[in-house]
């Protein structure tokens, strides 16, 4: 389960204003940037009913397991890596395409948009985990929250080195095979979970500048944070924002 907490501390014991970098051009809606995500989402949701489907993810689970000595959880690292780079990046002075405000609000619509999605589809599904856990293995939520903060990352940098992208694109397939590896998703709970990070981070750039005209208007100066958490049972991501 993930969940959304506010936490009020500020970002690296800084005052960050919104004026710290420009806002350049957000992008506009491409349909052709759907297919991706949607074929990904697509073939998870067949693979929920598909015997053959169903087949291939049992293979690859004893393929994988017959190489497995111990788990490895890096994953519950990992998939927050992506896009924490991003105020990494900037804290080191590699500005990005957006400021601190800017690039919060879409990070925090990316998440919400993520969240939601998963939530409901983890709560309406029933699909066995491989380690027989729970039944709420669809889709992968670790996947998703990586596959989000790396088209983040991509989107934040690819006007400076699209090798940003690449390595967080890298950091989150590694996440969703450890997911395979530590037992804890089938590769269609995976694929439906990249699609959906994918697409949310593609869905808040587009709505943005929607965002920007009314919701937050004449916002001048930020104070926030952007930090995962881990209360001993669930994992998530604290956003807060003071304006």
């Amino acid at each position: 389960m993930i969940f959304v907490s506010l936490l009020n501390v500020n970002l690296f014991g800084q005052k960050l204003k919104n004026d710290s970098l420009p806002a350049t051009k957000i992008n506009k809606f491409n349909y052709k940037a759907l297919i991706i995500p949607s074929a990904l989402i697509t073939y998870g949701l067949i693979g929920i009913e598909s015997d053959g489907l169903k087949l291939l993810n049992a293979e690859i689970k004893e393929e994988i397991n017959e190489h497995i000595d111990e788990k490895f959880t890096i994953d519950d690292i990992s998939q927050y890596t992506p896009f924490l780079s991003v105020y990494a990046l900037n804290a080191f002075g590699v500005k990005g395409k957006h400021n601190f405000k800017d690039r919060t609000i879409i990070l925090g619509t990316a998440y919400l948009i993520m969240a939601t999605s998963v939530h409901f589809a983890k709560s309406s599904g029933n699909v066995l985990r491989p380690d027989a856990s729970t039944n709420n293995s669809f889709p992968s939520g670790h996947t998703a929250t990586a596959f989000m903060g790396a088209e983040f990352l991509l989107q934040e940098y690819k006007d400076t080195s699209v090798w940003y992208g690449i390595s967080g694109y890298l950091v989150a397939s590694g996440t969703g095979f450890f997911r395979m590896y530590n037992n804890r998703h089938w590769l269609t709970d995976i694929a439906a979970g990249a699609g959906i990070g994918i697409l949310s981070t593609k869905i808040a750039y587009w709505t943005y500048p929607f965002l920007k005209r009314t919701i937050f208007k004449d916002r001048k100066n930020t104070n926030g944070i952007v930090m995962p958490f881990y209360d001993g049972k669930d994992y998530g991501l604290g956003i807060s924002m003071s304006f």
